[in-house]
């Protein structure tokens, strides 16, 4: 299809023009191009990420963990606050959050809330998300096997967990069917290629044939069949090493409705994390990428920064040292299991809220540094969000900048 007419036709259907022939993909009734920006916490995918991806005619997620960090006042008033003063701050800090993002879209696009299965207060996030106005409310880093009933109120929010192999998702599909609903899109993330935690129960099981989009997506899309249900009432958006415009073309014709992307989105101008962090993860390369198991008990992937080395190195010991401990040192108790406050030696016994924060900042010396284990589509480039979805829709690159 010629350029000028698909942007006419895009123009047309209220989406953002972009110069491509690749379908639209519909999400309650919204009309989005194939892209969706991953949740990233903490705080690296807030407003200002969302909104911009958003704003472009694709779905934006918020990462809602510890979102009072992005606010000087709400941090300040629960620095040393209790549990409930904390998990009140960061609720408000979610409520403003959605509604700046909201505001940057400007009724374009999608804005979803991402809330992890295994934090402790993953109840009231969605419930917070729902109230506050999000378009979808997305869920991995567990089974979301209840987020139907925590959302019933809300029947207009898109319901979106993520999952990594056809058995998990025919798990998830027939356990809302008997509560009378139906996952609005299905985010299939890859652990061998995706950033942060991983949905895979071992880092021995990373590899796992049974996680590939070639495999998955058949497979689904057969159990679909199976099931009675359309193939295209559910879309299917892989997650992990997508990072240019060929394989989107490659997954989309294998059935996909939309691709996701993190650490590329990580990497942008409107990225909410401080510029060090996008340095890190845009100068990355293959051997300075690193797995290991998380306080969540969760497979995670990172840049191997000092820190992270000397954790690693550390680790043994740590183990060796692990015990219950009274309280969370910082009151908060983001997680409903976590390996430093419980003494469970198997797992990571770091503080990850500390760390991630750490890495908000850009601090190099103090923070973990989530990211994907593919090669970013600009290298070390730090392009906009129109860069990056123009690329991804149509191969254009953009003009490279004097050296």
């Amino acid at each position: 299809m010629p350029p000028s007419v698909c942007s006419r036709a895009s123009d047309s259907a209220g989406l953002p023009s972009f110069a491509t022939d690749l379908p639209a993909f519909a999400l309650k009734g919204r009309r989005l191009w194939p892209v969706v920006q991953g949740g990233m916490g903490v705080g690296v995918s807030a407003h200002r990420l969302a909104g911009s991806v958003a704003a472009q005619g694709a779905m934006g997620t918020i990462a809602s963990v510890d979102l009072r960090r992005h606010h000087a006042d709400l941090m300040g008033a629960s620095r040393n606050g209790s549990k409930t003063v904390v998990d009140a701050a960061n609720l408000e800090a979610l409520d403003r959050e959605i509604r700046a993002a909201k505001a940057i879209a400007q009724g374009r696009g999608a804005i979803a809330v991402n809330v992890m299965r295994a934090v402790s207060e993953y109840p009231a996030y969605v419930r917070r998300a729902c109230e506050s106005g999000a378009d979808a409310v997305v869920v991995g880093a567990g089974l979301p096997l209840d987020l139907p009933e925590l959302a019933a109120a809300w029947p207009d929010v898109a319901l979106i967990p993520i999952l990594s192999d056809a058995r998990g998702i025919a798990l998830v599909v027939r356990k809302w069917m008997r509560k009378g609903r139906l996952p609005d899109a299905i985010v299939i993330e890859h652990p061998r290629h995706a950033g942060g935690h991983l949905g895979a129960a071992r880092i021995d099981d990373l590899a796992d044939p049974r996680f590939d989009f070639e495999r998955v997506i058949p497979e689904t899309l057969a159990f679909f069949r199976a099931e009675g249900i359309d193939e295209r009432a559910i879309p299917l958006v892989p997650a992990g090493g997508i990072n240019s415009h060929e394989r989107v073309r490659e997954l989309i014709a294998m059935g996909a409705a939309a691709v996701q992307l993190g650490t590329a989105f990580a990497v942008t101008r409107e990225c909410d994390a401080d510029a060090a962090f996008k340095d890190v993860l845009a100068g990355a390369g293959p051997g300075d990428i690193v797995e290991f198991v998380s306080v969540a008990g969760l497979p995670a992937r990172a840049v191997r920064t000092a820190w992270l080395e000397r954790y690693l190195a550390f680790l043994p010991k740590l183990a060796a040292a692990a015990h219950r401990k009274p309280r969370c040192a910082l009151k908060f108790d983001c997680l409903i299991q976590c390996g430093l406050r419980d003494g469970i030696a198997k797992i990571g016994q770091f503080c990850i809220d500390t760390q991630l924060a750490a890495a908000l900042k850009g601090d190099v010396a103090k923070g973990l540094f989530f990211r994907g284990a593919a090669a970013l589509p600009f290298g070390r480039e730090i392009r906009t969000v129109r860069e990056l979805i123009d690329y991804l829709l149509t191969g254009a690159r953009p003009v490279p900048r004097p050296a």
